[in-house]
C-alpha cells in the first residue's frame, strides 16, 4: 500500500454518532502518526471534534442549511478535492456521504457493505449488527489491513474555553470545586426515547435529598423541558443549565459530575467520552442496536419482554400502539437503584486504582 499522508473520515449524522466515530480517528492516528486526518461533520457536531488531538481539520458540511442541495454538494466536493486525500473511511451509511468520497477523487474508499452508497466504495466491510457502534466503526480498519483493538473509548476534550464556561456557572451559583454532582439529560430529538418528565423530576428530587447538586443539561431546545423538571422537583438543589453552555461546556460539566442519567441520546455518549459513569434509559430503542453506554461502569435501565419493543431504529414522535409501556413501566426508584449501583462500582474502581498506585515503589 502506498504511503498514506492524508485521510478523510465522513460522518454527517448526529453528535452521538460523531462521538462514536472518535475511536476510529484515534486508532488511525496511532497507526498513521504522520498523516493528517480530517473529518467531515455537520456544523452542530463540529464543536465536539475541534479540540481533539488526533484531528488535523474539522470540515463543517451544512447539508440542511447553506450547503443544502446540489450546489452545496459541489462546493463541498471542490473543497475536498483540493486536499488530495489518499484514503477515505465512511462510517455514515448514506448515499451522499459515499458520493462525497467518490467525487472528491479519493483513490481508496472504505465503507460498509450495507447501505445504498456501498457500490461507490473500493472496499466494503461487513456491517455486523451484533457489535457496538464503536466496534463496527473500528472494523473499517480491516479495509487497510489493520486489526481493530478489542476496546477503544472515545476521548472528548472540553478545552480551556469550556472550563471557563463551567467555572463561571459554578461561581455564579456559589458552588465549590468538589461538589457532589449528578447531571441529568432529559432531552432527545425523538419523543419515544424520552423518559417521562415527572419521573425525571422525582429522580432529581431523590438525588437532591441525598445531598447531590442536580444539574439538568441540554441544548436551547431543552430549556422549557428542563425548567418544568426543575420546578416539579421541589428542590433548590436542582438547577437547569440547558441552553446556557456550549456543547463542550456541557461536556466539561458532565466531566465534573459523579454520574449522568440520560435517555438514549448524545449526552450518554458525551459522558463516556469524558469518563463519567452514566445510566442510560432505553424505551423505543434497545441497547442491542449498538448504541448502549460503553464505559466500564455504565448501566442501562429498560423494560424487557415487551412484544412491541423495539418499535423503530431511531424512535418516533409517539408510541405506535398508544401505551408507551416501555417508558411508563420504568419507575424513578428503579433508575435511582441502578444509579447507586453504578456510583458504587465507579467508587470501588477509583479506590482500587489509587491503592495500586500507592503500592508502586
Amino acid at each position: 500500500m502506498a504511503r498514506i499522508k492524508r485521510i478523510l473520515v465522513i460522518q454527517t449524522a448526529f453528535i452521538g454518532d460523531v462521538i462514536l466515530t472518535l475511536p476510529l480517528i484515534q486508532v488511525l492516528k496511532d497507526f498513521f502518526a504522520d498523516a493528517a486526518i480530517d473529518m467531515v461533520v455537520v456544523p452542530r457536531s463540529a464543536e465536539v471534534c475541534r479540540t481533539h488531538a488526533s484531528l488535523n481539520r474539522v470540515v463543517p458540511y451544512d447539508k440542511r442549511g447553506r450547503d443544502r442541495g446540489f450546489g452545496g454538494f459541489i462546493r463541498m466536493v471542490a473543497n475536498l478535492r483540493r486536499q488530495k486525500y489518499d484514503l477515505a473511511l465512511v462510517p455514515h451509511r448514506s448515499l451522499r456521504s459515499a458520493l462525497l468520497a467518490l467525487f472528491a477523487g479519493i483513490p481508496l474508499r472504505i465503507g460498509f457493505a450495507k447501505g445504498v452508497g456501498r457500490i461507490f466504495f473500493n472496499k466494503r466491510i461487513l456491517y455486523d449488527d451484533s457489535l457496538h457502534e464503536i466496534e463496527r466503526n473500528l472494523s473499517l480498519l480491516r479495509g487497510i489491513g489493520i486489526d481493530p483493538p478489542a476496546k477503544e473509548l472515545p476521548r472528548v476534550v472540553p478545552g480551556n474555553e469550556a472550563v471557563a464556561e463551567v467555572e463561571g456557572l459554578m461561581t455564579a451559583r456559589g458552588w465549590g470545586p468538589n461538589e457532589a454532582m449528578v447531571a441529568v439529560a432529559p432531552g432527545t430529538v425523538w419523543n419515544t426515547k424520552r423518559w417521562l418528565k415527572e419521573r425525571f423530576a422525582e429522580l432529581a428530587g431523590m438525588f437532591a435529598g441525598e445531598g447531590f447538586r442536580v444539574v439538568l443539561v441540554g441544548g436551547p431546545e431543552d430549556q422549557d423541558l428542563c425548567e418544568e423538571i426543575r420546578r416539579a422537583s421541589g428542590s433548590d438543589s436542582v438547577v437547569s443549565a440547558a441552553g446556557k453552555l456550549s456543547v463542550l461546556g456541557s461536556a466539561e460539566l458532565i466531566r465534573r459530575s459523579d454520574l449522568v442519567i440520560s435517555n438514549d441520546s448524545a449526552p450518554l455518549h458525551l459522558s463516556v467520552g469524558v469518563g463519567t459513569p452514566v445510566v442510560g434509559i432505553f424505551g423505543a430503542t434497545v441497547p442491542e442496536f449498538g448504541f448502549a453506554p460503553y464505559g466500564p461502569h455504565d448501566g442501562v435501565v429498560e423494560v424487557r419482554g415487551l412484544s412491541c419493543r423495539p418499535c423503530s431504529i431511531h424512535g418516533g414522535t409517539e408510541c405506535p400502539i398508544g401505551t408507551f409501556d416501555c417508558m411508563k413501566r420504568i419507575s424513578a426508584e428503579r433508575v435511582y437503584a441502578k444509579a447507586v449501583t453504578v456510583l458504587e462500582k465507579a467508587r470501588l474502581a477509583r479506590k482500587s486504582k489509587i491503592e495500586s498506585v500507592g503500592k508502586k515503589p
